[in-house]
């Protein structure tokens, strides 16, 4: 807790929790001297915050007796949603803030009444959240530091380590950072390659700021760019299909990984990059809509394929592995 803001917090929060508080136990809490704690107190009365200090031998700090900060007020719903946000941090690659989450989610009980941290309690006992596979974990004090460069318009420095080239320093000036496909992005104008580029999160070190500000470009699609930009792998085949659903109801039935979809007359042109066709073709028809196969043509085969295994199962209720068939690695459909 080196933010002298947060320490003044943590000083109202000290107050609020005991009749009274001397500087040394302060200071010591704080790991600051007594002086540094003298102006944190100064900083509250500033703000209004009524902390009576008194001098000499069994001198102590204490908030004006009857002085409350007034509760944060939160309906069921608002709650509930706050207690499912911090649960689900751990799940975008963000564990360090565990922690720090815990802590959130603690402050937030005690704001609550009976009834509702009833509900919040029974929420985090009952809820249980799986981690996916492709989430990446991410170092939070560096994602801070990339959201206050968007924020601020500041160019960033810092080495990355691709598995393509050897490591790189590299400047830029980033636009956006989202959570795409498991990882963490930032995208922006690299300064090296004077192009549009975007960097893992995992894959930097020594981030700083840098005293250059940039003017952003208006209305950035961060998640567009992403989808139409990460490269695929030398196995990916390009896929191209129309589906008889509108693009509204295959949003969460459909993967964002590689994948654009486009509205097309009464339905949606999905265009993806994939390895295995197989998985690919029984999400399709798990979609339970009309499909126009445009390519790869071998997803015609893939098809036709599927359908004599369900015929199989459908005649014996045994269907067993084709024997050509060997282990592969999960990927997002």
């Amino acid at each position: 807790m080196y933010d002298p803001s947060m320490r003044v917090l943590t000083v109202l929060e000290l107050l609020q929790a005991r009749e009274q508080v001397t500087g040394p136990e302060l200071a010591r809490c704080l790991e600051v001297s007594p002086r540094t704690v003298q102006r944190y107190v100064a900083r509250l009365q500033d703000l209004g915050i009524p902390v009576e200090g008194r001098r000499g031998v069994g001198g102590a700090y204490r908030l004006k007796p009857g002085f409350r900060l007034p509760p944060l007020m939160f309906s069921g719903e608002e709650a509930l949603s706050l207690a499912l946000g911090l649960k689900a941090l751990q799940h975008l690659g963000l564990t360090s803030l565990t922690p720090a989450a815990q802590g959130a989610g603690a402050k937030l009980r005690r704001t609550l009444p009976d009834a509702l941290r009833q509900e919040m309690e029974a929420l985090e006992a009952a809820v249980q959240l799986e981690a996916s596979d492709w989430v990446v974990s991410t170092d939070a004090a560096l994602l801070a530091t990339l959201l206050r460069a968007v924020r601020e318009h500041r160019a960033v420095r810092f080495a990355y380590h691709s598995r393509l080239s050897a490591d790189s320093l590299r400047d830029v000036d980033v636009y956006r950072v989202a959570q795409f496909g498991g990882g963490w992005y930032a995208v922006g104008q690299c300064h090296v390659r004077q192009a549009l580029r975007c960097f893992r999160l995992d894959r930097m070190s020594a981030l700083s700021l840098l005293d250059v500000s940039f003017v952003p470009p208006e209305d950035f699609n961060v998640l567009s760019y992403l989808r139409s930009s990460l490269p695929a792998t030398p196995e990916s085949q390009q896929i191209s299909v129309w589906l008889g659903l509108p693009m509204g109801e295959l949003r969460g039935r459909v993967s964002n990984w590689g994948t654009t979809l486009t509205e097309e007359g009464s339905g949606t042109r999905l265009q993806a990059q994939r390895e295995h066709l197989e998985a690919f073709a029984a999400m399709l028809l798990g979609l339970g809509c009309e499909i126009r196969i445009e390519q790869p043509p071998q997803l015609h085969q893939v098809f036709a394929g599927l359908a004599q295994r369900c015929q199989v199962l459908a005649g014996t209720g045994k269907l067993s592995s084709p024997e050509s068939a060997e282990p592969r690695p999960a990927r997002p459909c």
